[in-house]
C-alpha cells in the first residue's frame, strides 16, 4: 500500500518535515505534551507484552504503532463526551483520565477493570469490546440518547479496519445519517483484520468511502500524523456538537505489533513490509519535527524515558499487588438471579477455593 499516493488530511510527513502549515492550536507546548504521551503509552505496551510473556498478564492486544490516534482521541473529547472504545485503545482511555492498571486487570481477567466507578470523570465510558463492531451499535444508541437529552454531548466509537466489514458496522452508519445523530466513528485502518490484509476486505481504494452511502461526512487522515488526527477529531466532535451530524474518520495505520500476543504475524506478512511501515511510525515522526524545532533533544528524549519507566514500574506493582477477586464473583456479576443449580455451583467454587488456599470444607 502506497500511503503517500493516498488522499489524506497530513501536516507532518514520515521523515518529520511539515508538508502544510500548521493549525493554529499547534504550538509546540501542545504537541510536546502529544509526544510525551505517545512514548508513556509505549512504554506501557512493552512492558504488558513482557508481563504476558512471563505470565503475568492473559492474551494482550498491543497497540505498537497506533498511539497517535489513541492520543489523540483522548485529548479531544471533553469529559462530558462519551467514549465507545474497541480493544486496542489504551492509549486513548488512558489520555481520558482511566487509569493503566485498568487496563492490567482488565487482560488480567479482573472483571474490576472495566469499572469505572461513579467518582470518576469518565465512568460513562465504556469499557473494552472485543466482539469485532458490536460497539458500534452501542454508540448508536449511546448517540441517540445524547440527541434526546439535547446536553451537546457526543459520543466518539472506534474499530480496527476489519471491522468495517460488519454488518452492525454499516448498519450504526446507516443509523447515523438517517437520525443525524452526534456519533464520530474513527477506523484505525492497521492494514490487518488479523491475517487479512486491507488489500482484500473491502473493494474501494478509502474506507472512508463507506461514510457516503449513509449520508456522513467521510475523511482519510494521516493515523501516524498527531497532528492531523487531533484536528480532524476536534473538527468532527465540534460538527457533531452543533447537530450538524456524525463523521467518519479512516485514520491510515500500521499494526507495527503481532494481532495479539496469541498470533505470530510472521506467519503471513513479510519482514520487508513491515520494516517499511516502521519508518511511517508515529513516535520518531513527531521527535524528529520537534528536534528541529528547537523544541526537544536526545537528552529530553532520555530523561523522559526514564520518567516513564519508573512510572509504569508503579503500575505494575499496584496491579501485581492488587487483592484477587474472589472466584464467586463470576457468578455474582453474571446473573442477576442464580438457581439451585447455580447456587451449587457457586457453593461448589468456593469450597475448592477455600481447600487450596488451606481452609476448610464449608
Amino acid at each position: 500500500m502506497n500511503v503517500l499516493a493516498m488522499p489524506m488530511h497530513r501536516f507532518i510527513d514520515h521523515r518529520g518535515k511539515l508538508v502544510n502549515p500548521l493549525p493554529e492550536w499547534a504550538d509546540l507546548t501542545t504537541l510536546k505534551g502529544f509526544y510525551c504521551d505517545m512514548v508513556l503509552t509505549r512504554t506501557y505496551d512493552n512492558k504488558a507484552v513482557a508481563l504476558q510473556r512471563t505470565g503475568k498478564l492473559g492474551t494482550y492486544p498491543s497497540h505498537l504503532g497506533s498511539e497517535a490516534i489513541g492520543i489523540a482521541i483522548g485529548r479531544a473529547l471533553k469529559n462530558s463526551d462519551v467514549f465507545i472504545p474497541y480493544y486496542r485503545d489504551l492509549p486513548a482511555l488512558w489520555a481520558r483520565g482511566i487509569g493503566m492498571e485498568k487496563n492490567l486487570q482488565y487482560w488480567g481477567g479482573d472483571e474490576r477493570g472495566s469499572d469505572f466507578s461513579p467518582d470518576d470523570a469518565h465512568c460513562r465510558d465504556l469499557p473494552f469490546c472485543v466482539p469485532i463492531a458490536t460497539q458500534c451499535t452501542h454508540a448508536v444508541g449511546v448517540a441517540a440518547a445524547l440527541k434526546i437529552q439535547g446536553n451537546h454531548q457526543v459520543a466518539l466509537v472506534t474499530c480496527g479496519d476489519g471491522a468495517t466489514s460488519k454488518g452492525d458496522f454499516l448498519e450504526s452508519l446507516n443509523c447515523a445519517g438517517a437520525w443525524n445523530i452526534p456519533l464520530v466513528f474513527v477506523i484505525n485502518n492497521n492494514q490487518w483484520a488479523i491475517s487479512v490484509p486491507r488489500s482484500i476486505q473491502c473493494g474501494a481504494e478509502l474506507l472512508s468511502d463507506k461514510a457516503k452511502g449513509a449520508g456522513i461526512e467521510g475523511i482519510t487522515v494521516d493515523g501516524n500524523d498527531i497532528v492531523a488526527m487531533f484536528d480532524i477529531v476536534a473538527k468532527s466532535l465540534d460538527h457533531a456538537r452543533k447537530g450538524k451530524g456524525a463523521t467518519l474518520i479512516e485514520a491510515v495505520s500500521y499494526r507495527l505489533s503481532d494481532h495479539t500476543t496469541a498470533d505470530d504475524a510472521s506467519r503471513y506478512r513479510s519482514d520487508d513490509e513491515l520494516q517499511q511501515a516502521w519508518e511511517y511510525e508515529p513516535v520518531k515522526r513527531l521527535k524528529t519535527f520537534l528536534i528541529e524545532q528547537g523544541a526537544w533533544s536526545e537528552q529530553d528524549d532520555l530523561n523522559w524515558l526514564t520518567h516513564c519507566k519508573e512510572v509504569i514500574e508503579k503500575v505494575v506493582e499496584k496491579y501485581l499487588n492488587t487483592t484477587p477477586q474472589a472466584p464467586e464473583t463470576a457468578f455474582d456479576f453474571l446473573y442477576e438471579e442464580l438457581s439451585e443449580d447455580l447456587l451449587s455451583q457457586r457453593d461448589t467454587i468456593i469450597n475448592k477455593a477455600m481447600r487450596m488456599q488451606g481452609g476448610r470444607h464449608g
